[in-house]
């Protein structure tokens, strides 16, 4: 990381402020080159920013942060400009002719890591508050930037160290004087910790719901009201409705707050057999979204004639709604009554058109998804990466504790278990798994 990166910090188009960040070696150049003289560290100064054949810039504040007291422990600067394009893109174009480079997206934390300004868990924290819509994701991400995750990582190495000494002592010096059965003293100590970070592993589940958001499925057959009920939940016209049946092809994503944390309502294709070859596709991705979604709304028509079969990614805890009860009833919501009862199915008779059904639906909704994701504490693991590090390390504490007699074997495991764990806060990592979680940052941070 010889070369000095810029790049504008803050969101393009018309704004009052627009804020360029530079850091790297030639960083004091550059500020003197574009204002004169450098201003105080950390304090914001006012100064004629110049292009390099001294064409006036901008007036601008203008901060100095020398190495290793910034974001990314490198010498660093921060140009407040007016928000104007003409004048960002000229205070672009002067700090290219500087032979500064452009930053790519999550450089500047990727040099923060580097330096050991912020662990990998800190800054995947950084990612998730700059992308946080919600009260609760915001939450989640100011404690993993505040270092929980890392800090209880930390203690699980230690606790590992701890477990590994003892079985290297028992391996290394057979024949020495050390404590009777050295090597069981690790034993309940490996036991404790797959307790512990299983449980971690359980709950970073709901950690990823937070940040991603929690998954609700509308599925039943083709004009059962689906599409109604989701325009109402959205308060708006996000799904077409008419009174052919099959007017949904595709699944419809809807973000919706419940609660204080994102929701995703998706409608879906009505479920039925079709010879048609778009719809066809349009069931099977209803399908495969119902199966992995953490809620299912079955939506019958309840008005209907004939029977009601229960689509088969119906799970126990899921709802049952019986739609158009304002029209005379027919055998279709009686039928998926009596399926709902042995599918264990809260079941509810409903119609769009009256404001109390909306109301009870939609705190139906939001009490379901406040009892998945609310917890007395914020999830020690937050992404389906941490979660995959802390199945591996509980695998290898387990191969471990079986190794009665092979006790170099059992050593190597809680190694490898280290060795994940070291993963999570970067400690070990290669470089194209640093790679693929900085590209995700936008360009500027």
């Amino acid at each position: 990381m010889t070369d000095t990166i810029f790049a504008p910090a803050t969101a393009a188009g018309r704004a009052a402020v627009a804020v360029v960040r530079i850091s790297g070696p030639e960083t004091k150049r550059a500020v003197i080159a574009l204002v004169g003289r450098l201003p105080r560290p950390r304090l914001a100064s006012l100064r004629r920013v110049r292009n390099v054949d001294g064409g006036l810039i901008d007036e601008a504040l203008v901060l100095w942060f020398p190495a290793p007291g910034s974001y990314t422990g490198e010498d660093s600067a921060e140009l407040h400009l007016h928000g104007g394009q003409a004048v960002m893109a000229a205070a672009v174009e002067a700090l290219a002719h500087l032979g500064l480079r452009l930053a790519d997206p999550g450089e500047f934390t990727r040099r923060a890591f580097e330096h050991g300004k912020l662990d990998l868990a800190q800054a995947e924290g950084v990612a998730d508050l700059i992308d946080a819509e919600t009260a609760a994701q915001r939450r989640q991400a100011l404690d993993q930037l505040g270092g929980r995750l890392s800090q209880i990582q930390a203690r699980w190495a230690d606790a590992l160290v701890q477990a590994l000494a003892m079985f290297e002592a028992a391996v290394d010096f057979p024949d020495e004087e050390l404590p009777e059965n050295v090597a069981e003293r690790a034993r309940p100590v490996l036991k404790a910790l797959i307790t512990e970070i299983s449980a971690a592993a359980a709950d970073a589940e709901r950690g990823e719901r937070v940040r991603s958001g929690f998954r609700i499925a509308l599925i039943g057959a083709p004009n059962a009201g689906k599409s109604t009920l989701l325009n109402v939940l959205a308060d708006r016209e996000a799904s077409i409705v008419t009174a052919q049946p099959g007017t949904t092809r595709d699944v419809i994503e809807v973000p919706v707050l419940l609660g204080g944390y994102k929701v995703l309502l998706a409608d879906t294709a009505g479920l039925r057999e079709t010879e048609d070859e778009i719809e066809a596709e349009g069931v099977r991705r209803a399908q495969a979204w119902a199966s992995n979604a953490d809620l299912r709304l079955w939506v019958v028509d309840g008005a209907a004639e004939g029977g009601a079969s229960p689509p088969a990614e119906l799970k126990a805890g899921d709802l049952c709604l019986i739609a158009k009860r304002d029209l005379r009833p027919g055998e279709a919501g009686a039928c998926a009554a009596q399926h709902a009862g042995d599918l264990e199915l809260a079941v509810m008779e409903i119609t769009a058109r009256s404001p109390n059904d909306m109301a009870w639906l939609r705190d139906t909704l939001t009490e379901a998804v406040v009892d998945r994701l609310a917890g007395a504490e914020p999830p020690t693991a937050t992404r389906l990466r941490h979660r995959g590090l802390l199945l591996e390390a509980v695998t290898r504490l387990e191969a471990a504790l079986v190794q009665d007699e092979a006790l170099e074997l059992a050593a190597e495991d809680v190694r490898l278990a280290a060795r994940a764990l070291d993963q999570i806060t970067g400690r070990i990592d290669p470089d194209a798994v640093l790679g693929r979680i900085f590209t995700t940052f936008c360009v500027g941070k």
